[in-house]
């Protein structure tokens, strides 16, 4: 029976086809020479020993050794010639690989801009025509072509990267492989003459692959994938889901000691890597004084210096809002003041503290004291 699924082909029409979409695994990594190619290759040829087809779509080496040999023993699709201003160059050619149609192929740089005049403007997109035709895909990226992370990698490393892929192309994948060294590994990497040629080496080291720029890309790589899993694992169960990335909401009032919780949210924040979020429960039948406005605008201002997001929620009901953002943001801590409840309204009403502990089951509640409180 004919699969009635559609899609486009190269000439741009949608006709029904006998192939399932390709699966996509995307081997990440922090910078240029963590080994993203050689694994991709690695796996490639352990496919090819249990009986699959695999074909390299587009193979960069950059002139090192040790990966041109691990490309030995599979099959190369050669490439298309492309003349443009005056000379004649090469970008993997799509229609070949799908006229050619093995099991899987393997595609180096997806972030890849192609020459202009192409069918396609970006690498990414002959990766997703080439999945449309049933082929499965194995491809390399690194984390500072990820579209969302431009301007946090322009702040880390001074970098403009103007190769870049949608943060759907991540998300989309079924697989996501982050290959990963040390910052100190990847430097001696570079010192041996792995990653660029010698007269690149100390220009290198002193800009992109300063050791504390290393740092921070890697952990955003990890990162990266974390939250990629952490969604997938939500998205494919009903049930409570353990969290990968730590998440921080303060919940600010009126009072003056929000000033300290926020602080200390970020502090928090700080020493987990977590995002930051602040909170304040605006109850319509509360009119704010001008002070106490002022106080709010600046607590949303310190939250934003902080780098968190700020929430403003309109509700009667301050506890229940509280827990339902948790919720929604997927809190994992929770930063609120010292209740000013008397032991009577505690004995009334019930304990805030414990409603949210007994709605919060897998959230840290931290009650920061006030910094002069007096004993009810």
């Amino acid at each position: 029976m004919i699969d009635s699924q559609t899609f486009t082909q190269t000439n741009g029409e949608s006709l029904p086809h006998l192939y399932r979409r390709g699966k996509h695994k995307i081997f990440i990594g922090m910078s240029p020479g963590v080994g993203k190619t050689y694994r991709m290759l690695e796996e490639g040829h352990t496919l090819k020993q249990e009986g699959i087809d695999v074909a390299i779509a587009l193979l960069e080496t950059h002139g090192r050794v040790e990966t041109a040999a691990k490309a030995a023993g599979l099959e190369i699709i050669p490439r298309k010639q492309v003349f443009w201003s005056g000379s004649t160059l090469t970008e993997m050619d799509t229609e070949a690989v799908i006229a050619r149609h093995p099991q899987l192929v393997l595609v180096d740089e997806l972030a890849h801009t192609n020459i202009p005049g192409s069918i396609r403007e970006k690498r990414y997109q002959d990766v997703e025509q080439i999945l449309g035709n049933g082929i499965d895909v194995y491809s390399t990226v690194n984390i500072q072509h990820l579209e969302s992370l431009n301007d946090l990698v322009l702040k880390i490393a001074g970098v403009v990267v103007r190769e870049r892929i949608p943060d759907r192309i991540l998300e989309e994948a079924d697989e996501v492989v982050v290959v990963d060294v040390t910052p100190e590994t990847l430097q001696e990497r570079l010192k041996e003459g792995k990653i660029y040629a010698p007269n690149k080496i100390d220009t290198s080291l002193q800009n992109f692959f300063q050791k504390k720029n290393l740092i921070a890309l890697r952990e955003l790589a990890l990162r990266e994938v974390a939250d990629n899993v952490e969604e997938d694992g939500i998205e494919s169960t009903n049930k409570n889901y353990c969290n990968v990335r730590e998440r921080v909401l303060v919940c600010v009032s009126t009072y003056p000691n929000s000033l300290q919780l926020m602080r200390r949210g970020a502090r928090i924040a700080g020493y987990m890597n977590a995002k930051l979020y602040g909170l304040y429960v605006d109850n319509p039948n509360k009119f704010l004084s001008r002070e106490e406005s002022l106080h709010i605008e600046t607590c949303i201002r310190l939250c934003q210096d902080f780098g968190g997001e700020f929430l403003q929620v309109k509700s009667t009901d301050t506890i229940g809002t509280i827990i339902d953002v948790a919720k929604q943001k997927r809190a994992t801590q929770v930063v609120v003041g010292e209740t000013r409840r008397s032991r009577w309204e505690n004995l009334l009403k019930g304990s805030i503290v414990q409603k949210l502990v007994r709605s919060l089951l897998d959230v840290d509640i931290h009650i920061i004291a006030n910094e002069r409180s007096a004993p009810n």
